[in-house]
């Protein structure tokens, strides 16, 4: 049987190759390693891969970027962040950009080479504080009305609507609840498609039942 072909993005060069040594005495096959996003963004194109696995923080074009390009370019090839950053803003760009899976630097070659396999039969591994992450912006919505309140809204979206009614800015309201500042857009979002709203004076008025 072929092997599973793979490339690596990381800026680290040790990194790099110790990560593509350890693959390789699973089994797989990687031949291709970038250090910046720019270079996997021109050959990989023309030498695409099963899986590439990717960092985030690249020298000048980010993981993120690369990932949005080579998807439209090799729409057979699948992506698996592979980074220290854990926060919400990240996250989500990346799996937007076409990321099938999220692994934190730190995590044990085992699990590593499970998570490869796994995406590759048509899974989407996630480091476990990841998926919490994930599955905590995506909870159920709080159905009760709540003091100051809209029902169709969570408990966190009606306590940042409040905040965002008393004239906070997005980046004081993040630092008040200890969220990115591109996680408070994304419940801003969320919050005007729910309450069918074009912007905030209408969102802040249906909290006020104006």
């Amino acid at each position: 049987m072929k092997p599973i072909s793979l490339a690596i993005i990381e800026d680290l060069k040790k990194v790099a190759s110790e990560l593509a040594d350890m693959l390789e005495s699973a089994g797989f096959s990687c031949a291709q390693l970038y250090t910046n996003a720019e270079d996997a963004m021109l050959f990989l194109p023309r030498n695409p891969v099963d899986i590439v696995i990717v960092d985030i923080g690249l020298p000048h074009k980010s993981g993120i970027e690369a990932i949005s390009f080579i998807k439209t370019q090799c729409p057979q090839t699948q992506f698996c962040m592979f980074t220290v950053f854990e926060d919400d803003d990240k996250i989500f760009r990346s799996l937007e950009a076409g990321a099938k899976g999220y692994i934190l630097k730190g995590t044990s070659p085992q699990k590593i080479v499970e998570s490869i396999r796994e995406l590759n039969d048509g899974g989407s591994p996630m480091s476990p504080t990841i998926a919490r992450r994930i599955l905590e912006v995506f909870k159920p919505p709080v159905l009760e009305k709540a003091t100051d309140g809209i029902s169709v809204l969570s408990a966190r979206e009606n306590e940042l609507l409040n905040l965002l009614a008393k004239g906070l800015y997005y980046k004081e309201i993040a630092e008040k609840l200890g969220i990115t500042t591109g996680t408070v857009k994304q419940h801003i979002h969320r919050i005007y498609d729910k309450l069918h709203v074009q912007n905030k004076t209408e969102a802040i008025n249906k909290l006020r039942g104006e």
